[in-house]
Order: C-alpha cells, then sequence, then structure tokens
C-alpha cells in the first residue's frame, strides 16, 4: 500500500499541490502538516504514519526535503524505512529505494544537501564576521532598555518595582544591573521563594 506524506514550512503555505501529486501516485492515505524545522521534532503527522507503515508499503514524497531537512534525520528515517521493510518514493526525484540506482540516488542527494546547508552556514558566518569589522552588524537588538533600568535602580527603585514597572523579569533585571555593577538588594517585597541565590 502506498501512503504519502506533505509537508510545508510555515501555517499559510498550501499543502494541496503536494496531496494533489501524491494522489496521482496512487497513494491511498495521505498525511499533512504545516511544521517547520530540521528534525522529526514536533511533526506528529509524520510520526503517526512511520508507526503505521507495514513491510511490503512505500511511504511517497513529492521532494525528499519535505521528509527531512538534514542528512542525519534524512538518514534515520530511512534506516528506519528499511528496518521495516518499507520502500520510499519520491515524485519529483528519482529516488525509489526499492531498488539499487533509487537507494544511491537518495545517498548523493542527501550528502548535496548536507553540503549545501554547510555552504550557507559558511557563507552567513563570514557575512556576519565582515559586517562586524565594518562595524555594521550589532547583534540582536536589545528586547529591554539598560538605560532606563539603570536610571531606575540609581534612583532609589528595588528590583520589584522595577519589575512592576518594566514589564522585566527580575532575572533580567540582574543581569542589567550586574553589567553595570550595581548593588543588588534583596527587596523585602519579594516573595521568598522568588529569591535568587
Amino acid at each position: 500500500m502506498k501512503y504519502g506524506y506533505a509537508r510545508v514550512s510555515t501555517s499559510d503555505q498550501d499543502l494541496t499541490i503536494q496531496e494533489t501529486a501524491l494522489q496521482k501516485a496512487g497513494c491511498e492515505i495521505i498525511r499533512g502538516e504545516k511544521v517547520s524545522g530540521t528534525s522529526r521534532e514536533g511533526r506528529q503527522e509524520l510520526d503517526t504514519l512511520l508507526q503505521f507503515l507495514r513491510a511490503g508499503d512505500s511511504l511517497v514524497v513529492t521532494r525528499i526535503d519535505r521528509l527531512a531537512r538534514s542528512i542525519s534525520d534524512l538518514q534515520d528515517i530511512v534506516r528506519y524505512l528499511e528496518d521495516k521493510k518499507v520502500s520510499l518514493i519520491c515524485t519529483q526525484q528519482p529516488i525509489d529505494t526499492s531498488n539499487a540506482v533509487g537507494k544511491m540516488f537518495l545517498n548523493l542527494l542527501g550528502v548535496f544537501a548536507q553540503f549545501e546547508t554547510e555552504l550557507r552556514k559558511e557563507r552567513q558566518l563570514e557575512g556576519i564576521a565582515k559586517a562586524k569589522a565594518e562595524g555594521v552588524y550589532k547583534g540582536r537588538k536589545q528586547s529591554y532598555d539598560h538605560e532606563h533600568v539603570k536610571q531606575l535602580k540609581t534612583n532609589g527603585l528595588g528590583v520589584a518595582e522595577i519589575m512592576r514597572q518594566t514589564g522585566i523579569s527580575k532575572t533580567h533585571i540582574y543581569r542589567i544591573l550586574n553589567c553595570y555593577d550595581l548593588p543588588i538588594n534583596v527587596d523585602a517585597d519579594i516573595p521568598t521563594n522568588e529569591l535568587v541565590m
């Protein structure tokens, strides 16, 4: 029996094109999900489908990147399918693990996909290093105002009052105060169970 799996990375994308291709490939049951990421974590439809497959079945996807986003994840899934004696078929790529050529092509695709990912990471790191050297890259924007917290503390407010006024957690307030070597006095109005030791 043929089972189809469709996946898109965001909730605003549509599964229809993949589902239509899987129906044309003869899939009797199709599971789909809108989930991103490089691992199987959080992909419940895929996990359900993998558990349901039996020896002699085929798992069909449109492209290999719909099934796995990393070489290690792909290898884990392929090993799992092989152990269950289930073949993997891609409708848009010459992959069919029920034959030797399909298995070879799958392995090559996985290697090239991983290579491309590593190149992309290298380019990104090089770009960040160049931007830092040119003084353009500043990193992630602070999600809270250090100067405001520093000013409130300098004005004599305690951590609990700063928390109330800014909405910032006490942990972040402590970090900010530590950056400026400002004293951290344990406030009487912070419950004992919230004190950081």
